[in-house]
């Protein structure tokens, strides 16, 4: 499956961005970036692309690789050719057979300072 975002910047499959990058709408990678942070609304990774960065965005579709945590707000979408090194956070969070992933994956609707206390008092809780 391939998903195709119309996208307000692009980093080309020969290209190399490196440094903080922040992007108003959407951006596709098909190139390489690296930097301390990439904030963006919405965020394609190409297949042969290659990304260390952490990552904060809306939604988030990824075919490529990818180093560094992602926190996304609505979606993040691993097709079967991405392979992530890195933590997952997002309220919504869809992986197709064959993605390679190492990372913790926190999902939730909603803030929670310590997930795990947040899951064990209502375990605990009596009804």
């Amino acid at each position: 499956m391939q998903i195709d975002l119309e996208a307000n910047s692009t980093i080309g499959e020969k290209s190399f961005f490196e440094g903080k990058f922040a992007v108003k709408g959407s951006l596709k990678i098909d190139g390489r970036f690296e930097g301390e942070a990439l904030l963006v609304d919405q965020l394609q990774v190409g297949p042969h692309a290659r990304v260390k960065t952490d990552i904060h965005a809306t939604s988030v579709v990824i075919e490529g690789i990818i180093i560094g945590n992602i926190t996304a707000t609505k979606r993040i979408l691993l097709l079967s050719t991405a392979r992530v090194l890195g933590d997952l956070k997002t309220p919504e969070l869809i992986i197709q057979d064959g993605v390679v992933l190492e990372g913790k994956c926190t999902i939730s609707h909603v803030e929670v300072e310590n997930t795990k206390k947040y899951i064990e008092s209502l375990y605990d809780r009596e009804d």
